[in-house]
């Protein structure tokens, strides 16, 4: 005896399945074009986000809000403990130092604001002899991050940490290197040890290179490494501030007077020239 199929009774269970498939073929063509998008956009500059929009990502998750320096003299720590930090060649004037740990996969977390940077709790304090490890944003969605210039100090630059007793610390850089994200991780031992047995270091970390769509991430690290080199109860006994203001000035002087040397060559190399005629 032949079956006989009941169209009336089997419909709905056909809609649905047929509504189901439709939704799996959607979600599998989505999942592969974002999948192709992000790989093709890999390497790319980092796009500026909206402002008003909160995109994922490790550095769009962060605070741009200006630090003021009412701010600044809130910011009060431990006697033992890093308090401010400064580097005169990039423009870094006394950027709060926070305390930092790690997340629940053992990456070294980085304070929420921009201008902050964060000394990572498991590394040693100023003064003690050790290891002090500090690190900081490249910048955010629309701002530059108080490490966004960090790849361009040189061996020799001059880094200052003040501490929650008023307490400075010298530190001359000792190397700077940009590390692939893929080595990151090894080169962390690096940096967690003094470059020169037996003296005090410090060492700075961010992020630089270029932004990858794929992994929501830079590609490559900044690891500074830096030696102390003195200790001052006053900041201006160093006098630190102004030698490397007076260099910074006579370099952009001596590029300033260049540069309008070059553009007077130029002005005059394309002014027509003119002969005398000999008869007159």
């Amino acid at each position: 005896m032949a079956l006989k199929f009941n169209w009336k009774k089997n419909l709905p269970a056909i809609i649905w399945g047929t509504i189901l498939l439709i939704l799996a073929i959607c979600l599998i063509r989505v999942a592969i074009w974002e999948n192709d998008y992000y790989r093709r956009m890999e390497g790319s500059p980092r796009a500026v986000a909206d402002s008003s929009t909160n995109a994922p990502g490790n550095d769009n998750d962060v605070n741009e809000d200006d630090i003021d320096e009412l701010m600044k003299q809130a910011h009060k720590v431990a006697p033992d403990r890093p308090r401010f930090l400064s580097i005169e060649k990039l423009g870094i004037d006394r950027a709060r130092v926070l305390e930092v740990g790690v997340n629940n996969i053992g990456q070294m977390l980085t304070p929420d604001s921009i201008f902050d940077v964060g000394w990572f709790r498991g590394s040693d304090k100023p003064g003690l002899g050790g290891t002090m490890v500090i690190d900081g944003h490249n910048g955010g969605p629309t701002k530059e991050g108080v490490f966004k210039h960090l790849p361009e100090l040189e061996k020799g630059d001059i880094i200052m940490i003040e501490r929650g007793d008023g307490k400075f610390f010298r530190y001359e850089v000792y190397d700077n290197v940009t590390v692939p994200l893929s080595e990151a991780n090894s080169y962390m031992k690096t940096v967690m040890k003094t470059p020169e047995k037996g003296k005090e270091s410090l060492s700075l970390i961010t992020c630089t290179g270029e932004w990858s769509q794929w992994q929501q991430t830079y590609l490559s690290r900044q690891f500074l490494r830096a030696i102390l080199v003195e200790v001052s109860d006053n900041f201006k006994d160093t006098n630190i501030v102004n030698e490397l203001k007076e260099q910074r000035e006579a370099k952009e002087k001596e590029e300033k007077e260049k540069a309008e040397r070059e553009a007077e060559e130029r002005r005059r190399a394309a002014e027509p020239s003119v002969e005398v005629d000999a008869d007159s």
